[in-house]
């Protein structure tokens, strides 16, 4: 709920807890066991940053936050909380919301290039080792340096396969470049495109500003992500995610500190954005997550334990509700430990505890105060919703899509002139030149056989000729006729001497 400059989270009997709009850009953490109230306080969030002319973008891995689109309604449990934290003005309404779907299903599609998500994120998706990665590595610099562009799928198919049958001239230049990676990386981007990820690489590419809106009332766009679907591949989802948080520190300008945040990124399920990241992609991310404040950027991440979380990336959380947790072994309780020492010490109450005994709807909440100081932790009761809690039906979400003022800019599949079209034309040119040198070796062994043949031939003709009887008695007949005629001359000239 949003007033003043602040938006307001829960209560107590003595005091109301807030985030100051002006450090709502220094991240947040929402923690808590599965049913304990993490959707509702990030649906608070969601609603309360729009109200303040904040856009959002968060994702909806359940299918129940699309009510956000339509105005809420008041029940028993509703009411009895909102008594209970002693407030009386509550207007319910709607709030302005897009729905956005890399299937393209339940929402805008969201594409972009292969080129745009590069080869580290493209390398997650893929699951790929790390000699597998150098040699994704090496693909994307091959095709940056013959100006090859990769679009979708096929793009980068035929790019590996031009690499993989022409290696020799790229090894002394790029580095080695195995047969049997590039088998690996072809087998993992079919897998990768059995899931649909096909749909998200291509052209039109989302532009990152058709999530910086506001409606006619200046209220923040809030941007839905249907992860439904999604959420099925825990690989493409972490790496999705990933993806637009680079995009959005990428794209966005320096602007400092501002009085409101120009958006916020909830990031759901955060410990699959974490789970097996090898130390160096880890101090990427953690560079990003401290920089792209700077940006107008806040983040608020969503697990069950604060344990999911990096510590070089908790560390840059400075606004925290944690919701229950359980805790009946070691390990639990020592995940609790950690939790309640996030938490700056109240002396009204054992932080520890608390944490273990709050009901659903209840939280220990800490929010930075005026000077970006932590302050004292407090137990609250969160706020209900101002929109509808639950789903939706397909009518009412296809009306919000076909209504959105973006509706039709993606839904096309553009597919223009790119490394597939230039590559494809270069292997048929080089199979259509191989062809003809073929042939004209063969024509040229088939007349050189050919002459062998005749010569051949010529040489058994000569050889019959030698060996015919009747030839034979000629030449024997010619050569006494021959030598008859001789002698009777050489009797005739002596006659003629000797006369």
């Amino acid at each position: 709920m949003y007033f003043n400059n602040k938006i307001l989270i829960g209560k107590n009997n003595e005091k109301e807890s807030c985030i100051l709009l002006d450090k709502a850009n220094r991240h947040g953490l929402i923690t808590g066991a599965s049913g304990t109230g993490k959707t509702i306080t990030l649906k608070v969030m969601a609603e309360s940053f729009s109200d303040a002319g904040v856009p959002v973008f968060l994702a909806d891995v359940k299918g129940d936050l699309g009510g956000c689109c339509l105005e809420g309604e008041s029940n028993e449990n509703i009411a009895k909380r909102l008594d209970s934290l002693k407030i009386s003005d509550f207007p319910f309404k709607k709030y302005p919301v897009r729905f956005w779907d890399i299937f393209g299903v339940a929402g805008h599609p969201i594409r972009t290039s292969i080129d745009s998500v590069g080869s580290d994120i493209l390398s997650m998706m893929l699951g790929l080792t790390e000699a597998q990665e150098g040699v994704l590595a090496i693909a994307f610099r091959i095709a940056k340096d013959k100006n090859l562009k990769l679009d979708d799928i096929k793009d980068l198919r035929i790019l590996l396969q031009y690499i993989g049958d022409n290696k020799n001239d790229f090894i002394t230049s790029y580095g080695n470049i195995t047969t049997q990676s590039i088998g690996v990386i072809q087998r993992s981007l079919l897998a990768l495109e059995n899931q649909g990820a096909d749909k998200f690489f291509g052209q039109s590419e989302l532009d990152i500003h058709d999530f910086l809106c506001v409606d006619n009332d200046g209220r923040g766009l809030i941007n839905i992500l249907h992860a439904v679907e999604l959420f099925k591949s825990p690989d493409l989802y972490a790496s999705f995610l990933l993806w637009l948080l680079t995009k959005l520190f990428n794209d966005m300008p320096e602007v400092g500190d501002l009085d409101k945040p120009k958006m916020v990124f909830f990031f759901d399920e955060a410990h699959l954005l974490f789970n097996g990241m090898p130390t160096y992609r880890l101090k990427q991310i953690t560079q990003v997550v401290k920089l792209i404040r700077s940006r107008g950027i806040g983040l608020y991440f969503i697990s069950q334990s604060p344990s999911d979380i990096p510590d070089e990336v908790i560390s840059q959380l400075g606004n925290r509700v944690q919701h229950a947790l359980r805790a009946y072994t070691p390990a639990e309780q020592k995940t609790v430990k950690v939790a309640a020492d996030a938490f700056r010490t109240n002396p009204s109450f054992n932080t520890y505890e608390a944490i273990l005994q709050l009901a659903t709807g209840e939280a220990l909440v800490s929010f930075q105060n005026e000077k970006g100081e932590p302050e004292v932790v407090e137990k609250v009761t969160i706020l209900p919703p101002q929109s509808k809690m639950g789903t939706i039906d397909d009518m009412t979400r296809n009306k919000v899509i076909n209504s959105s003022l973006i509706a039709g800019k993606y839904e096309e599949t553009l597919d223009r002139d790119s490394a597939y079209e230039e590559l494809d034309k270069l292997i048929r040119e080089k199979i259509e030149a191989e062809e003809a040198e073929k042939l004209q070796k063969q024509e040229e062994k088939d007349k050189l056989q050919k002459q062998k043949e005749e010569a051949r031939l010529e040489r058994e003709k000569e050889k019959a000729k030698k060996n015919d009887p009747m030839n034979k008695l000629q030449k024997k007949v010619v050569n006494k006729a021959v030598d008859k005629a001789i002698n009777k001359g050489l009797n005739a000239l002596f006659k003629g001497i000797f006369k």
